[in-house]
């Protein structure tokens, strides 16, 4: 099989197309423009991969501190979550689906865990689970599209923002003399393309499934294709080329000897076998294969339950369950690791706080967050709460925001990445360490 043949059965586009690579010829070059890319699969390799641009590695780094967030995309139902089960009014506004005082998780007297987060229980009890209550953004907005844009810009109802709050955190990182360079794999998004929240000048690699690299070699698993590129750019004369496909070939040959394919969690864990889980094992596996990755990103979706969103059991149930339980091994397969692992959920916005006449709840405004982490002081809710009498709900019919979401994360940058200039991660904030909660 020649390498066009090859190229064609792997589906892989780019600028070589399988019905006209014959027509056009394959050129070096034309591989170089293509291949990179192609190479990895379903992954993405930014263009710093072709420059070599580093700086000295970071305080993060050298600390061997990791920054890891979860976006909950939907609008996630914040009072069914974390039920404040001693407010009376919650039970008034929700007759069908609230959570009973019976069923949920006491954490403090009078705010419980929905039932179907019982693996969150044991993290909150010793220590390592913080919980934020009426956590949000300022901007009012109800749309999906727009408050998810705000919150992962960092710029509450600003749409020009061109980068993200985690790319712009890692960039006021402080560096440390001396101590090498930081890694390719700094910045790493599950999915198959850079989030919002890592877009920006600081390069983020995009991973839909390490399973899928191939990189060049000797081996039973080598990819043929792989091998043949890797032929090309050694015996290219063209300086350029060879340069840049080599620092692609050595970033990907990383992550590969990690042995994605054969990745074992540790002992008695067990990821729930979902799309989410499986996201979240490989974020697990990319931390402890020590390729110096100091900030992850990944995201759930199925929290927009607008008919039939059940009570103890049902819809969100089942949502909440696999969201806890991914959670709870994914602390339990860090190990040790742990300790310096600092974990971030976040949803656009929450729900109404009165059920609608489908069974389920519309776009609402404050929603819950939760930080896990070694140096998280958790075991606690924190942030003030506002009430759900009728008089203290957003316009009347939401759980009103106290705590902006930016005092979470930048807390969170703050103390876990090190990122010193907030005003430049969240720009018109005022957000600083004074204003900080100190879960952490």
């Amino acid at each position: 099989m020649n390498i066009k043949q090859m190229i064609d059965q792997s589906n892989w586009g780019c600028d070589i197309q399988g019905r006209d690579a014959a027509r056009r010829g394959v050129t070096r070059r034309g591989f170089m423009k293509g291949g990179a890319l192609a190479l990895v699969g379903t992954s993405v390799i930014p263009a710093f991969l072709t420059r070599s641009v580093m700086a000295e590695v970071t305080t993060a780094a050298a600390n061997k501190k990791k920054l890891v967030v979860l976006f909950q995309r939907g609008a996630a139902d914040g009072l069914n979550i974390v039920v404040p089960y001693k407010e009376k009014n919650y039970y008034a506004m929700r007759p069908s689906i609230a959570i009973q005082q019976k069923d949920v998780l006491d954490l403090d007297g009078f705010f419980g865990l929905h039932p179907s987060m019982a693996s969150f229980k044991p993290l909150y009890d010793q220590g390592h689970l913080a919980i934020i209550h009426a956590a949000g953004s300022p901007d009012t907005t109800r749309s999906h599209f727009d408050a998810q844009d705000y919150m992962e810009s960092g710029t509450p109802g600003m749409k020009a923002t061109q980068d993200g709050w985690l790319n712009r955190a890692l960039q006021q990182e402080p560096a440390v003399a001396g101590a090498g360079k930081p890694s390719a794999f700094r910045a790493v998004a599950l999915g198959t393309q850079v989030p919002r929240t890592l877009q920006g000048k600081l390069p983020a690699i995009a991973v839909n499934n390490l399973a899928d690299f191939s990189v060049g070699g000797k081996g039973p698993q080598t990819s043929p294709i792989s091998n043949a590129f890797q032929a090309m750019y050694d015996s290219s004369t063209d300086a350029v080329l060879h340069g840049t496909g080599q620092e692609t070939f050595e970033a990907v040959k990383m992550l590969k000897a990690a042995d994605p394919a054969h990745y074992q969690p540790a002992a008695g864990v067990m990821y729930p076998n979902t799309p989410f889980g499986n996201s979240l094992k490989q974020v697990a596996q990319l931390l402890k294969a020590n390729l110096g990755v100091e900030a992850a990103f990944s995201d759930i979706g199925g929290w927009d339950t607008h008919q039939n969103q059940g009570n103890v059991n049902g819809q969100l149930a089942n949502r909440l369950k696999e969201f806890s339980e991914t959670i709870a091994a994914f602390w339990k397969d860090m190990g040790a690791d742990a300790e310096n692992l600092t974990l971030v959920t976040m949803s656009e916005f929450g729900r109404t706080a009165r059920q609608n006449g489908t069974g389920g709840t519309d776009h609402g405004h404050a929603n819950v967050m939760f930080v896990l982490g070694g140096g998280v002081k958790g075991g606690k809710v924190y942030g003030k709460w506002p009430g759900l009498a009728n008089e203290q709900l957003n316009e009347g019919r939401d759980l009103a925001v106290t705590t902006d979401f930016r005092r979470i994360l930048g807390e969170a940058a703050y103390k876990t990445l090190g990122s010193k200039n907030l005003d430049i991660v969240f720009p018109g904030s005022q957000v600083h360490p004074e204003t900080f909660l100190n879960f952490v």
